[in-house]
C-alpha cells in the first residue's frame, strides 16, 4: 500500500494506491480510517479495484458499515472506478445518495475526486 498525499485548499487528502485489496472487512476500513486520521489526513481516496466485491453488494452491509465509519468520524472518502457496471438498483440508488451528501463520494476519476474532496 502506498500513499499519495495532495493537498488542496488546505485540505490534506491521502490517495490510496496497491496492487491487492485493502477493504475486505469492516475492521479493514476501521484500520484504515484510524490509520490517516493518525496520519493527519482530513481526507481519503481509494480506488474501486482495491475493495472487496462484497462491499457493492448491499446486502453483506460493508458499504454501509465502512462508510458510517467515515461519517462519524467526519473524513471524507471518495471511491474511483467504474461504477456502471453495477446493475443492481439498490447499489445504483446508493451511490447517487451518497454523492449527493458530497462526504462520501463515487467518482470516474482521480481528478474528479480531487476537486470534490478539495472544495
Amino acid at each position: 500500500m502506498e500513499i499519495i498525499s495532495h493537498d488542496i485548499n488546505t485540505i490534506k487528502i491521502a490517495e490510496i494506491t496497491s496492487d491487492k485489496i485493502i477493504l475486505q472487512s469492516v475492521q479493514d476500513g476501521l484500520d484504515l480510517l484510524g490509520n490517516m486520521y493518525y496520519q493527519g489526513f482530513d481526507k481519503v481516496i481509494i480506488y474501486e479495484k482495491n475493495i472487496t466485491p462484497d462491499f457493492f453488494d448491499l446486502k453483506t452491509k460493508i458499504a454501509g458499515d465502512i462508510l458510517q465509519k467515515f461519517s462519524n468520524y467526519r473524513v471524507g472518502l471518495a471511491i474511483v472506478g467504474d461504477f456502471e457496471k453495477y446493475q443492481s438498483k439498490s447499489i445504483r440508488d446508493f451511490i447517487f445518495e451518497s454523492n449527493k451528501t458530497k462526504h462520501i463520494n463515487f467518482t470516474e476519476t482521480l481528478e474528479d475526486a480531487l476537486t470534490r474532496l478539495g472544495s
